[in-house]
């Protein structure tokens, strides 16, 4: 499809010239002063405006000054006399694209036009991509109607667009990054680099060099100069998953950056400084390792000025009817399948799992679920055999209703209560959003 170019001039020769000239290879329109140019754009979609520098009435300058209040403005490259060229560098500061010089070399302006084009093209692929992870990270997209994940998202409107930072605790799979995401999208840095580095993965000779970079001949191998994450999130935010694995040299590193803002590459001498926002997050009990000494507590303290814990997925099991059918309609979408739901007996069960290994588990399941259906209506056959088996009839009891899965998993859900808080029936009725009461009832009742 013809990209749209409005060719603006107060020489009627001149801006008929190029119309006659672009036409084979654009749609044009012309327009005699910036005035009837802005008119044109608001009224319909066009990509480049080529425009004289100095005209009456509106010259380009104001022009373009107008076209950058747009919410997705044109590409705006100028038309100026060998005496204005430090106005058309002037009207680049200001936005412009590019400028080119009178008598115009029309190989030029047609090569100048294509490049233009590929820039608007790449700024409105990036804007598209801005907006879905905006969309993504949403706080309509932080799934959860229970009172616990209603504070978690109110906590986190409350300091997504600070500066402070920010340990998200929790078990494994409960979405932890998702968190961190959410932050970041949701700040005012969202435009600026996201960088992820799990501290789990190297081992701790490698890790100062991922983070802080290093130079050239720090260590064997290191044959060229490398900046860390700490440098690639300059602007933006750094986000150290399984920040409990961190090693103590590169924790006193971290707390210097932290005092400071300054850090050097391994090997360097140079004092480098960095703007970035720091979140991170952990599955271990900080608390208790720096009770343990394995972990620093200057350092615990500066990481934890807002802590946000996840909830597990028992925890919050009136959330797991929305996310099961969210993620349904998401791998159905992702996969091409037709699911159109499940049936009770398998709803019943998803719902009343303990799900050990939480909202990834559940992930998990669901998409196994949806790539191996048969029909369209998922059943308990559909489930994957080893979540099943956990819950197996005995024997003597081959068949069994929605009712006795139903119990079934209530008391494993109870006993992993209780197993966690270690008996502590307080921290376990708590846990389950059950009253004591109701948790002393149903553990004579199991019998545990």
């Amino acid at each position: 499809m013809l990209k749209h170019i409005l060719i603006v001039d107060d020489d009627k020769l001149s801006r008929e010239t190029l119309a006659r000239f672009l036409a084979e290879h654009y749609q044009c329109q012309t327009a005699a002063d910036g005035r009837e140019a802005l008119q044109i754009v608001e009224g319909g979609e066009i990509d480049i405006i080529l425009a004289d520098l100095m005209m009456p009435g509106m010259n380009g300058l104001k022009m373009l000054e107008e076209t950058g209040k747009m919410a997705e403005p044109p590409m705006v490259v100028m038309i100026t006399g060998h005496g204005t060229v430090e106005s058309a560098v002037a009207a680049m500061k200001m936005g412009a694209y590019d400028y080119v010089t009178k008598p115009v070399n029309l190989d030029r302006l047609l090569l100048l036009l294509e490049k233009a084009l590929e820039t608007r093209r790449l700024r409105q692929e990036n804007i598209l991509l801005r907006n879905k992870l905006h969309e993504r990270y949403s706080p309509t997209r932080m799934i959860g109607d229970s009172p616990i994940m209603q504070k978690i998202v109110g906590q986190l409107a409350r300091i997504a667009d600070t500066s402070t930072t920010v340990l998200i605790e929790g078990e494994s799979g409960t979405g932890k990054e998702l968190i961190a995401n959410y932050i970041h999208f949701n700040s005012s840095r969202a435009s600026g680099p996201f960088i992820k580095i799990n501290c789990a993965a190297f081992v701790d000779n490698l890790l100062e060099s991922e983070l802080f970079g290093h130079e050239r001949g720090a260590f064997t191998g290191a044959v060229t100069a490398k900046k860390g994450r700490f440098e690639l999130a300059d602007g933006g935010t750094l986000f150290l998953d399984e920040i409990g694995d961190l090693p103590a040299t590169a924790q006193a590193s971290l707390l210097r950056f932290l005092q400071e803002k300054t850090f050097e590459r391994v090997g360097g001498t140079k004092t480098l400084k960095v703007d970035i926002r720091l979140l991170s997050a952990t599955n271990q009990n900080l608390e208790e390792m720096v009770t343990k000494g394995g972990f620093r507590e200057d350092l615990f303290y500066r990481l934890c000025v807002v802590r946000i814990k996840t909830p597990a997925l028992r925890q919050r099991q009136e959330d797991i009817p929305l996310l099961v059918d969210h993620f349904l309609n998401h791998y159905s979408e992702i996969h091409n399948r037709p699911i159109t739901g499940l049936n009770r007996t398998a709803r019943d069960f998803l719902e009343c799992h303990p799900w050990p290994g939480n909202v990834r588990e559940l992930m998990s399941c669901l998409e196994c679920m949806v790539v191996s259906a048969v029909r369209p209506q998922l059943a308990l056959e559909d489930i994957p055999e080893h979540l099943r088996r956990l819950s197996a009839p005995s024997e003597d009891c081959p068949s069994e209703t929605s009712d006795g899965i139903l119990a079934r998993n209530e008391k494993q859900l109870i006993a992993a209560a209780l197993q966690q808080t270690r008996m502590n029936k307080v921290a376990a009725a708590k846990m389950l959003g059950i009253g004591l009461r109701t948790l002393y009832r149903k553990i004579d009742k199991w019998g545990l």
